[in-house]
């Protein structure tokens, strides 16, 4: 097995010298994210999912949730000042972000877009992103992603 392949998100935690630790594991194709935790054995309320959205304006949004929680896309359009945002169409995703489905992380997008974690990643130490492709996961401190993607923490998920 050759040297570890970098993705963009990776090169850009390296250049900022933001410690993370990478987790790869075998697959495919796209599986959500509550099978890969229960694959591995991980917390659903540490691992994140990036959904992006269009806003009414046109502009993108990048929302990073826990991967059992579902985006309350009023709550998420009053945080980014828009009227309405709606889930961008997966055939439009590599597009927009450079990333794939299943593959999509806040980091080292095409563009930096509005980036918002919801409030919960604030009680770990760590937390667990995409890694920029299949297979590939980053642990990381949430304050960490917040600096890399200009990010903040607001409450973006349907209450239960």
């Amino acid at each position: 097995m050759g040297k570890e392949v970098k993705t963009n998100a990776m090169r850009i935690l390296d250049r900022n010298k933001i410690k993370y630790t990478l987790n790869t594991y075998e697959c495919d194709n796209f599986i959500d994210g509550v099978s890969v935790a229960d694959a591995l054995g991980q917390d659903y309320d540490m691992s994140f999912k990036t959904l992006v959205t269009v806003g009414k304006s046109g502009q993108y949004y990048v929302f990073a949730i826990p991967i059992a929680e579902e985006l309350d896309m009023k709550k998420a359009a009053k945080v980014v000042g828009e009227k309405s945002v709606e889930m961008l169409h997966v055939k439009d995703i590599n597009k927009v972000t450079g990333y794939i489905r299943g593959g999509c992380t806040p980091i080292g997008m095409k563009k930096q877009y509005p980036t918002v974690i919801h409030e919960s990643a604030k009680m770990y130490d760590t937390i667990i992103v995409s890694g920029g492709r299949i297979g590939a996961q980053i642990f990381l401190a949430p304050d960490d992603l917040i600096k890399v993607t200009g990010g903040k923490y607001e409450d973006i998920i349907v209450n239960k």
